[in-house]
């Protein structure tokens, strides 16, 4: 018993400090989303249950995430058109539809389509949403209006024109947040920044009377839990949204993967990926049933449970129980919050997710993904989060698509002291032997890359001096095969045979091979030709030389 005390106290006290910053992000996160701020509560407190009761990380803080947010607004806004009634319901229609979207992706086992969103795509989608952030939020910090409902560069030509309208005392309280909360995180890392920012909003506004300099602030919030609510169109809404929660979905899932597994890596124990898609619609279902708006995983709050010692889901709970202990009990010192303290905290926030790093590395490694990464950055940034999206997928299709139908190929040859063969490309001083040609293909010959595969096999050729009396095809790289790839491989075949170049198979695999001979290709090669290795096809194509 005694033993199980400290992590039952260590939990409580992760889950006080979640709280502690989950508070003040929400209310910022949720006027991002375009709701008023409470709503941001809402959707971080049954979230949290529903997820403790399903996910497989012991971990991981779910809610409102600013990539979400932003994604939620530009999905909405025009859809509601100006009314408020229309956009909440909206929005929790939006909600439920990532939910069962998520449970059925967990249920068929999907959670590996994630993998459409690779690395240079998911770190563009950040960056772009970071400059979508951060931007939005200038008009706010400096107190002067500024469309948000425009790509990035009409944006920040909106600002630009209205900065000569900034409100000084506005600006002021802006900048001393962003301060305050840049310098407490150097001094006091283990400290909630957010918290403490907003605490400094307040008793500037408090101790300096800004009130009276019109600086504004969050105003009235409502105390107690709302209701459920199901929207009277939900069914319509639902399908027009579909496509949309789709994107949402996926993307989310992308975005909390990372956090799940790196934490779990770190603490020790296994997750089901599957099972973290569930949970993940889960709390998807249980914010729209709060009356608030697509969640995600929050990798800075699971970092600040992790650091405050959250061992398991326990600590998510007291998170959740403290959130709704203070909409029951204590809003009232929320209203004194300075809108431009949360529009500090969210440029900041969003400023965190724009990964320098990763794009100097793909620079340096790969020009092409690093360029895909930025062709994603500015289509989410300019015309929208999931057009920029889809637009970079195709893009990464394309590109894969393009490197397949062009893959790398090699005429292997012998290089003293390197067991085997090796490709004369890569080794120089490779000796090819005379009247065999040895020839790999690295990538499964399919419909895209058949009329590739015999070009080069013909350009190989012509170019071989003497003409090869034998063509050993490796197809070690092979692992897979279609109709057109085996068509092509009885062209070459026939095409060789008319010049008296006996063809011979290496290494080619089962499923490969089984193709092969159900198309009746393998009988016409001959199924002696076929060898487990380069060295027992060249042994026997010398030993034919000979009795030739």
């Amino acid at each position: 018993m005694s033993r199980r005390l400290p992590i039952v106290s260590s939990d409580v006290l992760a889950g006080i400090a979640v709280a502690a910053i989950e508070i003040p992000t929400a209310l910022a996160y949720a006027q991002l989303a375009g709701f008023s701020p409470v709503v941001g509560l809402y959707a971080s407190i049954l979230p949290l249950v529903g997820y403790a009761l399903v996910g497989s990380s012991r971990q991981l803080i779910v809610g409102p995430d600013a990539a979400t947010c932003a994604i939620v607004a530009a999905t909405l806004i025009d859809l509601a058109g100006g009314n408020n009634d229309r956009y909440l319901d909206l929005s929790i229609t939006l909600s439920f539809a990532v939910g069962f979207i998520c449970i059925l992706g967990g249920i068929l086992r999907l959670g590996s389509l994630a993998n459409l969103l690779s690395r240079p795509i998911l770190v563009g989608f950040l960056n772009g949403i970071s400059l979508t952030i951060v931007t939005s939020q200038l008009g706010k910090i400096c107190g002067i209006s500024v469309r948000t409902d425009t790509g990035l560069f009409l944006r920040l030509g909106d600002f630009v024109a209205r900065v000569p309208d900034t409100h000084i005392p506005t600006l002021l309280v802006g900048v001393a947040t962003l301060l305050v909360i840049v310098i407490a995180g150097k001094i006091w890392p283990r400290i909630p920044g957010a918290l403490v920012g907003v605490l400094v909003g307040i008793f500037l506004m408090k101790a300096l009377n800004l009130s009276v300099w019109a600086v504004p602030t969050v105003g009235s919030i409502p105390s107690g839990i709302p209701l459920p609510h199901f929207p009277k169109s939900f069914w319509a809404d639902a399908v027009r949204l579909l496509p949309d929660a789709t994107g949402i979905a996926l993307i989310c899932f992308c975005s909390s993967m990372p956090t799940v597994k790196s934490f779990a890596l770190r603490r020790g124990y296994q997750i089901d990926v599957n099972r973290e898609l569930v949970a993940l619609g889960v709390a998807n279902l249980a914010s729209g049933l709060s009356n608030g708006f697509a969640v995600a995983g929050a990798d800075s709050r699971t970092a600040v449970n992790d650091q405050a010692g959250g061992r398991s889901k326990a600590s998510g709970l007291v998170a959740a129980t403290t959130m709704t202990a203070l909409l029951i009990f204590g809003t009232g010192p929320l209203e004194l919050i300075p809108k431009p303290s949360l529009g500090a905290i969210l440029i900041l926030a969003g400023a965190a997710l724009f990964e320098v790093r990763a794009v100097r590395e793909m620079f340096y490694v790969n020009r092409s993904e690093f360029a895909l990464s930025v062709f994603a950055t500015l289509g989410v940034a300019t015309i929208g989060v999931l057009a920029g999206i889809v637009l970079a997928v195709v893009l990464s299709i394309v590109m894969l698509l393009l490197r397949a139908a062009n893959p790398s190929d090699a005429v292997l040859g012998r290089v003293s002291g390197v067991d085997g063969y090796a490709d004369t490309n890569e080794f120089p001083d490779a000796e090819t032997i005379p009247g065999i040609l040895i020839y790999r293909f690295d990538a499964a010959l399919v419909f895209f890359n058949a009329e590739y595969f015999k070009r080069r096999v013909r350009e190989t050729i012509a170019r071989t001096d003497p003409v090869p009396r034998h063509f050993v095809f490796d197809m070690e790289a092979i692992n897979g095969i279609d109709v057109t790839g085996i068509e092509s491989l009885e062209e070459i075949r026939s095409e060789l045979a008319s010049k008296d170049i006996a063809f011979s198979v290496v290494r080619a695999k089962v499923r490969v091979r089984e193709r092969i001979s159900r198309a009746g290709v393998a009988g016409r090669i001959g199924e002696e030709r076929f060898y487990q290795s380069v060295r027992s096809a060249v042994q026997a194509c010398i030993g034919q030389a000979k009795f030739e």
